[in-house]
């Protein structure tokens, strides 16, 4: 194989009550990119399209996890890749981690599968690290492995494929503002009360149970987040009212996703997600602010060669 184009899906990360620690990856919103075999060892970004990133492979999380795969392998082979970005950088919906994971899997892909998902996912993480200075595993990891995800522990870094039920679809609305991951995590409070820290895992245990035996109920009671979404909502316009509409109109529950300003709601088919999908554009249609609004089923891999 000398050439390879991949998807690498958008990801939902924390899913409320998961902070850092759970995400899911969706079917029908990612980016595309292409990976053509070079004989001079170097790796070059040649084409850029939908945002305005840097086409240094040192300074683009693409070019970082490249370069850190075939210099680990030993590769004798460079790189020349295409990117179009079909969403935007700082939505919260893992925009640098589908450049990120696309990458790991892409070069493994043209290794010949020398690295398993862990792996990958380990390599992608370094990506992370290049575009918001922290190796958080829930976008990378669902963008990898596909479906939900649960990162059990970072050292070692473990991760758990959860069972995703077919009738569960994602809408999201996402404002064209933009949050950086940096300054969203600056705002999450460090020390908890215990009665709160309770709540919270009690609530993943909640999501992950319903998610295994497709209790749509369980899943809506458990999607509840008390350490970041007080804090990190006020960065959100009108996100009280979305989230009110959403419910109202049928979501099983709705949070951040991931460092916002992305807002997700998850319902029992597509049907009810499309309901959501209109009452959320109710609150945002005479606002004067930008916004896109996505519904998708959710992926059941992770990126894959188109």
């Amino acid at each position: 194989m000398n050439q390879i184009k991949v998807f690498a899906p958008a990801t939902v990360a924390n899913v409320s009550c998961g902070y850092d620690a759970m995400g899911f990856a969706l079917s029908e919103l990612g980016d595309e990119m292409v990976f053509t075999k070079t004989s001079d060892q170097e790796v070059r970004i040649i084409d850029i399209q939908g945002a305005d990133l840097p086409y240094d492979a040192d300074k683009n999380v693409v070019g970082v996890v490249a370069q850190l795969m075939l210099k680990e392998s030993n590769s004798e082979f460079g790189l020349d890749i295409k990117i179009r970005k079909n969403f935007k950088p700082g939505s919260g919906l893992g925009s640098s981690a589908a450049s990120a994971a696309g990458t790991a899997y892409a070069v493994n892909q043209l290794l010949d599968l020398k690295y398993d998902h862990l792996q990958l996912t380990k390599f992608a993480m370094q990506g992370e690290v290049a575009a918001c200075g922290s190796a958080i595993a829930d976008n990378v990891a669902a963008c990898i492995y596909g479906g939900f995800v649960l990162v059990r522990s970072y050292d070692p870094l473990d991760i758990v494929s959860i069972p995703t039920p077919s009738e569960l679809v994602a809408t999201v609305i996402h404002p064209q503002i933009e949050i950086k991951t940096e300054d969203a995590r600056k705002v999450v409070p460090q020390d908890i009360p215990v009665k709160t820290a309770i709540a919270q895992w009690a609530n993943v245990g909640g999501l992950i149970s319903g998610l295994h035996a497709s209790d749509f109920e369980l899943i809506g009671r458990s999607l509840h987040d008390y350490v970041a979404e007080p804090t990190r909502k006020k960065l959100i316009p009108h996100f009280d009212k979305v989230k009110t509409a959403a419910t109202n109109a049928g979501a099983l529950g709705v949070g951040i996703s991931g460092s916002g300003p992305s807002i997700f709601a998850l319902s029992k088919g597509m049907f009810a997600a499309k309901q959501v999908a209109e009452a959320m554009n109710g609150v945002y249609e005479n606002t004067g602010i930008d916004y896109a609004i996505y519904v998708s089923n959710i992926s059941k891999s992770g990126a894959r060669e188109l």
